[in-house]
């Protein structure tokens, strides 16, 4: 077969299932879709069937780069600033603690476990525990989006965990552009190699330009066949562009999505064109991820296993701790945290750019955590924040609800 009927064959399933069997999946059992397509591309994988060898995998490069910029772009978008300056700063506080907390707790227990375990040293070690940090700190918007639709409810707990995921995004984002330009093979420019701050400013650089030129050019068009076709040639131009100098598409497509929400006039235009393709291009990167995974030859069971359990505990004690100290327990209670547990594809992509980024350590240990974490949390993820969001709701409803009691007497002589 070739690669070419391939990637047509996974497009069209992958879109069937963005259309349909996901539609169907949610609605019927709160379920959000994604993790059968990771195992279906491990199954067509070198390790199973074969049917994607490596060398069909690596032809499909372009592919998995776009998907990658796509998801990028995806939060971007999301970064409306008129939209954002209307939330609460107690909402964005909370979300920004509870991103560092479960960064940092994270990093630093899998940079000792790594350390130890390998018996590397903490420098060696700090790479794949800032990666895994990374992969840790996002959150799956999906599980968020099909609870709420299912309760038909937008109100303040619903905003807290929204906000949440798109911080979470925007600080795994960075920080693995950062850890991109930090860990970047030396190029000598003149008599000295180029240091993290320059690639740093190169990747921002790269989003900033890209989303400049679309706006020169597309900015004010109305068309919605010509809004798409320019916007996946500024994401391929951006993410292609980061993806050869070694440096990370999310970053840089992240950075274009932005300035372009906020610059055209056309915003929501071009919203939905990011939207409608996000999840059919989310399932080919799911097949493609799955069928380029390896064992990881070292020891993997128990950092992994570890990795999940930290991650747990960063997002509900870290939402529970900076939830008290905020004196916001009445209002979003305990256990919101839970709602973050979700894990979602902008993880599993982060975990395919450290795999493939230049001078990665451990890069399939990497991918093996983010994996397993995607599959054991997806399938759940949207009954978790069902789960928080219930009780919270009708704790609400009854506050607003009149008190029946004793009507009072009639006044008289």
């Amino acid at each position: 077969m070739s690669s070419t009927l391939l990637l047509v064959l996974v497009a069209a399933s992958a879109y069937l299932a963005a259309h349909v069997v996901f539609g169907w999946l949610g609605r019927k059992y709160l379920v959000v879709s994604g993790a059968e397509y990771l195992v279906l591309g491990i199954v067509l994988g070198p390790h199973v069937t074969r049917v994607l060898t490596p060398e069909v995998v690596d032809s499909f490069a372009p592919i998995t780069t776009l998907a990658l910029g796509w998801m990028g772009a995806a939060v971007g978008v999301r970064m409306y600033l008129p939209d954002l300056v209307k939330v609460p700063g107690i909402t964005f506080r909370l979300a920004l603690v509870e991103s560092a907390l479960t960064f940092l707790l994270v990093g630093g227990t899998e940079m000792v476990v790594l350390a130890w375990l390998y018996e590397i040293s903490l420098f060696q070690a700090a790479l794949p525990a800032a990666a895994l940090a990374g992969i840790a700190t996002a959150s799956s918007s999906a599980g968020v989006e099909l609870a709420a639709r299912r309760l038909n409810e937008r109100g303040v707990e619903v905003t807290q965990l929204g906000v949440s995921v798109l911080v979470n995004a925007i600080v795994a984002v960075v920080s693995f552009g950062l850890l991109a330009s930090i860990w970047h093979r030396p190029v000598m420019v003149g008599d000295r190699p180029l240091t993290a701050t320059e690639w740093m400013t190169i990747t921002l650089g790269m989003g900033v330009v890209g989303g400049v030129l679309f706006h020169l050019f597309v900015g004010d068009e109305r068309e919605s066949d010509r809004i798409f076709v320019s916007l996946a040639g500024g994401v391929i131009l951006v993410s292609g562009a980061a993806a050869f100098a070694g440096l990370s598409p999310l970053l840089a497509a992240l950075v274009f999505g932005a300035i372009l929400v906020n610059t055209s006039r056309n915003r929501v235009e071009l919203a939905s064109s990011i939207a409608h393709v996000e999840r059919p291009l989310y399932f080919v990167l799911l097949v493609f991820a799955g069928a380029a995974w390896q064992p990881s030859t070292s020891a993997w069971v128990l950092p992994v296993i570890l990795f999940l359990a930290v991650r747990a505990l960063g997002k509900v004690g870290g939402a529970r701790l900076v939830t008290r100290i905020n004196g916001m327990l009445p209002v979003l209670g305990p256990d919101w945290g839970r709602g973050l547990v979700g894990q979602g594809g902008l993880a599993l992509a982060i975990a395919l750019n450290y795999v493939y980024q230049d001078g990665g350590t451990l890069p399939y240990f990497v991918f093996t955590a983010a994996i397993s974490s995607v599959l054991l949390t997806d399938l759940m993820s949207a009954r978790l924040v069902q789960s928080v969001l219930a009780p919270l709701i009708e704790r609400r409803h009854a506050l607003l609800r009149p008190a029946d009691g004793p009507e009072a007497p009639d006044g008289g002589a």
